[in-house]
């Protein structure tokens, strides 16, 4: 009887100072992990690698997403979401299992709760499927640098510039200024307007009696005069190209140019262009296509004869 009444002393004097080592330990593990995470996040926003991704990352240079001017603020949105992420894994996984050895400490038998945890875990799965689903695809979209802030993009029924990206829902604004928000789980396929490079493609109608090479010589010296302008330079990349006759139809003959530019130049270069063609066909007097009209078609009818007004009945007098 003694020996128990002094077990139960002791232990009655040992479990607060445990459950105080215990909520300790768990305060200083979450400071340490949040401060590793803390310094993998900065690394990674500034740009440096690991020495063992150094290799791959070498292998990358010169990509796409390398040359985009985005890319460091993209790098640090995903580094800071990602951040964001992880720090409220670890929280969650350090109280937990602080909070489960105090119960144990405090005598509380774990397993019925254990067993409730689990078939509520079950039933919430089943009621959060969309949100859950949301997250995994804002989480792979950051990953795999799909789209960031700033880029235009076209998500289907909505088309803009992104105004923020979460782990939940996108924020776009299209041309219009209609903000749109779009869940990640909903996005089957995005297309990115403005990663790494663009292009400014022109259609250029011109009539049918034209003499095609001679428009072709116009419209590459027009679009040359854009590429070689300082003013231009830093928006066009490469020297225009003209494809040549893309179309024939009832409105001429299409002649398609193309020119490769920066990202989210290619709207206010194709603005220049056709500026600058449209200057150039009226000192060369090329006339831009216009509908054919069938002359048959055309022909005024001439008008129907005039009647002749019917003389008046002549009244009868009676004999």
């Amino acid at each position: 009887m003694t020996e128990t009444l002094s077990r139960r002393t002791l232990e009655l004097a040992t479990t607060p100072a445990r459950i105080v080592l215990v909520l300790v330990l768990a305060v200083v593990l979450r400071a340490l992990l949040h401060r590793a995470i803390k310094r993998l996040v900065t690394g990674a926003a500034e740009g440096s690698v690991p020495v063992v991704l150094r290799p791959l990352h070498d292998r990358a240079r010169g990509t796409l997403l390398e040359a985009s001017p985005l890319s460091s603020q993209r790098r640090r949105q995903r580094a800071e979401t990602i951040g964001s992420v992880l720090r409220s894994i670890t929280s969650i996984l350090v109280f937990g299992v602080a909070g489960a050895m105090v119960l144990a400490e405090l005598g509380f038998d774990l397993g019925p709760v254990i067993a409730s945890a689990g078939i509520v875990g079950v039933a919430v799965g089943f009621g959060a499927q969309n949100l859950i689903k949301d997250f995994l695809n804002g989480m792979f979209m950051i990953l795999e640098d799909q789209y960031g802030v700033g880029d235009v993009i076209d998500a289907g029924e909505a088309t803009g510039t992104v105004e923020a990206v979460g782990l939940r829902t996108t924020r776009l604004r299209d041309v219009y200024g209609t903000v749109w928000h779009i869940r990640n789980g909903e996005v089957i396929r995005v297309g990115n307007k403005s990663q790494g490079w663009a292009r400014a493609l022109l259609d250029i109608p011109v009539s049918w009696d034209s003499d095609v090479p001679r428009v072709r010589e116009v419209v590459k010296a027009a679009a040359d005069t854009v590429w070689q302008d300082e003013d231009w330079k830093d928006k066009v990349v490469e020297e225009p190209e003209v494809w040549g006759v893309e179309d024939m139809g009832a409105s001429g003959v299409l002649i398609r140019l193309v020119v490769k530019t920066a990202p989210l130049e290619q709207w206010e270069v194709a603005r220049e262009l056709r500026q600058r063609v449209k200057e150039a066909f009226d000192r060369e007097g090329i006339l831009i296509g216009v509908p054919l009209t069938d002359l048959r078609s055309a022909v005024v009818p001439k008008p129907a004869p005039a009647r002749k007004p019917r003389p008046a009945p002549k009244s009868r007098t009676p004999r």
